[in-house]
C-alpha cells in the first residue's frame, strides 16, 4: 500500500484522518477534502494494494488483513472509508477498536447487495456484470462506472468532468485488483457485527445515489451503538466532490461530538 501524508503536520496536535478510496479509484479523488480539512487534521491518504501510486502492490484486497496493516502504521486516527474503502475502515474499527478513534463511512454499507432482509443494495448482477465487462472493455467499462458515481448528483457533469480527470492521474488500477475487489462487493457482510462496533461512527450518504441506496446508511448506523448518519440531498456516490463543504463540516462536527479516547499506540 501507499500512504502519503499531508494537511497539518504529525505532532501538531490536530487529530488524525486516514481515508480509503473506493474500487478502481485512488486517494487523489479525495483532494477536495484534503483542500478544505488539511488545516484541521492530519490526512493520511491510502492507495490499496493495486491502485494508484500501489499498483504493483500485489497483496490481495483483503479488508481484515489490509486494516490490521494500516491500524499498525496508522495507530491513532479516525477512519474514513469511501465506498468499498469503507469496508477495510469498518474492520479497523470492529478489530482494532483500542487504536481506532471513530469511523466515518461515506457512500458506503455493510452489505452492498439487495437481500431478502435487506433492501437497502444493488442487484448481484451490477458487480458481476462489471467484471464480464473488464475483459472485453477495460477503459470503456471503468469510465461506465466513473458515469454511474456521478449519476444523480445535482451537480453531476462537473462531478464526472473531475472523476474523469483525476481517476487514471496515477494509471490504470490492475485488474486482478479490480476483479477482487468486484467480489467483496458482492460477498461483504458484516451488519451482525454492528451491534459490537465499540467505536463513534458516522454514515454519511448521498440521497442521489445511484450505487449505494442512500437507505444503506441510515439502517446502518441505527444496527451501531454509537452510529449516527447524515444524508445529503444534493448528492451521489461522490458526496465530497459536489458537496465538499458539506461532507467537511460533517466530519469537523463528528470529530468535535466524539472526543478521543485513551489510544493503545
Amino acid at each position: 500500500m501507499y500512504i502519503q501524508t499531508a494537511g497539518a503536520p504529525a505532532g501538531s496536535g490536530r487529530p488524525a484522518l486516514a481515508l480509503i478510496h473506493g474500487w478502481a479509484m485512488h486517494a487523489g479523488l479525495f483532494a477536495p477534502l484534503v483542500e478544505r480539512l488539511g488545516d484541521a487534521f492530519t490526512l493520511h491518504l491510502i492507495d490499496l494494494p493495486g491502485h494508484g501510486y500501489a499498483r504493483d502492490d500485489a497483496t490481495p484486497l483483503e479488508p481484515k488483513a489490509l486494516a490490521a496493516e494500516l491500524v499498525r502504521r496508522i495507530p491513532d486516527a479516525y477512519w474514513l472509508g469511501w465506498s468499498l474503502g469503507g469496508q477495510v475502515a469498518l474492520r479497523a474499527g470492529l478489530d482494532h477498536a483500542d487504536r481506532v478513534r471513530g469511523l466515518i463511512l461515506i457512500a458506503s454499507s455493510p452489505r452492498f447487495v439487495v437481500g431478502d432482509d435487506w433492501p437497502h443494495g444493488v442487484q448481484p448482477s451490477l458487480f458481476r456484470n462489471f467484471g464480464e465487462a473488464l475483459g472485453r472493455d477495460f477503459r470503456g467499462t471503468l469510465e461506465g462506472f466513473l458515469a454511474l458515481e456521478a449519476l444523480g448528483s445535482a451537480k453531476a457533469q462537473d462531478e464526472l468532468r473531475h472523476l474523469r480527470q483525476l481517476a487514471f492521474e496515477r494509471g490504470d488500477p490492475a485488474p486482478r485488483a479490480l476483479q477482487e475487489g468486484l467480489v467483496l462487493l458482492d460477498e461483504f457482510d458484516v451488519r451482525a457485527q454492528l451491534p459490537g462496533l465499540r467505536v463513534p461512527n458516522l454514515w454519511i450518504s448521498g440521497r442521489r445515489d445511484r450505487l449505494v441506496p442512500a437507505g444503506a446508511m441510515p439502517a446502518a448506523a441505527a444496527l451501531a451503538p454509537r452510529g449516527r448518519s447524515e444524508v445529503i440531498a444534493s448528492a451521489g456516490h461522490a458526496p465530497f466532490l459536489g458537496a465538499t463543504d458539506e461532507v467537511a463540516a460533517a466530519i469537523e462536527a463528528f470529530v468535535a461530538q466524539a472526543p478521543a479516547p485513551a489510544v493503545a499506540v
